[in-house]
């Protein structure tokens, strides 16, 4: 079975601290490591390197191509990319770096850090040391902030910077924007790698806990009824256009599709289905829950999906659906 997470003489390259995360995946380390520790500790203390490309029967009647170069792990030679002459790798020393300051002020601490896709994929987590606390009827249900910092070696790819809200009752995660009209903070190859321009922009970060926790907020207190959640439920997961001329049954359920039946299932099942019952934000915790949990065939593809696959833009989308249901309830 294939595998997003690198394998490396059988130890998988992440690394995390404190409680399981979600993705049930890495080693445990302590949970006072310094971003440079974090990265050690993960397996990512290596660097890339931009190689000479050649073709030809032998290195000695090689014609060198001019304008690109391989991208070569320095401790493997594993091949990551092909990039051209002007692209500038962002070594992992300097990504984690970016996180020194913040850990160091104690503004945040480092969560988790791993490989993807034979490190092609070198990402690092941070939580930031500030939440809010969303009331319900039943309780409080918590919410805590990180930043997610992806740094690609592949070519076409940005290194970014992502805030993440993660559900801490059943560690549903969303990355979302840092900014206005941005789906991250991107840091292009075409220029060399600059720390302090990047951390500058993570001061958004709070202001999107801000935002988030207003949407929240509004969630809870709308109430879906049957006829909505559906609606609601066909948007997210559509069904097949076959599916939509079939017949009808009686039962509700049998108007949605495989996957949205799921995920009403998964409604009052979820750790802290309580929290928010019967209101638009159980229902979009159900898309979370789903996506992050039990979509796809392994923990590592999970990962992989809710982070940079399609995944990622399913839960924004059920976001975005979520807050149009609620202001029309």
């Amino acid at each position: 079975m294939s595998h997003e997470i690198e394998i490396i003489d059988g130890q998988a390259q992440m690394a995390y601290a404190g409680d399981v995360p979600w993705h049930g995946l890495g080693a445990q380390v302590s949970s006072d490591l310094s971003p440079n520790e974090m990265m050690v500790a993960a397996g990512l203390d290596w660097q890339v390197v931009k190689k000479p490309m050649q073709y030809g029967n032998s290195d000695e009647d090689g014609v060198t191509i001019d304008n690109k170069a391989a991208l070569v792990r320095e401790t493997d030679n594993q091949l990551l990319s092909i990039v051209g002459n002007n692209w500038h790798p962002i070594q992992n020393e300097e990504a984690f770096s970016m996180f020194n300051e913040m850990c160091q002020a104690g503004d945040m601490e480092m969560n988790t850090a791993g490989s993807l896709k034979n490190g092609q994929i070198v990402w690092g987590l941070a939580k930031v040391k500030k939440s809010f606390a969303l009331k319900t009827d039943q309780g409080e249900d918590v919410v805590d902030s990180f930043l997610l910092f992806s740094n690609p070696h592949e070519f076409g790819k940005c290194a970014d910077v992502r805030f993440s809200p993660i559900r801490v009752v059943c560690n549903n995660t969303l990355t979302a924007a840092l900014s206005h009209g941005k789906s991250s903070v991107r840091i292009t190859h075409r220029t060399a790698f600059d720390p302090e321009n990047t951390k500058r922009l993570l001061g958004i970060a709070d202001l999107k806990l801000e935002t988030y926790q207003e949407a929240a907020e509004h969630l809870v207190s709308k109430r879906y009824t049957p006829e909505t959640l559906v609606e609601y439920f066909n948007k997210v997961f559509p069904v097949s256009n076959q599916a939509k001329t079939l017949k009808v049954a009686d039962s509700i359920i049998d108007r949605l599709s495989y996957t949205a039946r799921k995920a009403v299932d998964v409604m009052e099942k979820q750790p802290g289905a309580e929290l928010g019952a019967g209101s638009w934000w159980q229902a979009f915790n159900a898309v979370t829950y789903l996506t992050d949990h039990q979509l796809g065939r392994t923990a590592d593809a999970r990962l992989q999906s809710a982070w940079y696959g399609p995944n990622n833009a399913l839960k924004s989308n059920a976001l975005q659906y979520a807050l149009e249901s609620a202001n029309k309830a």
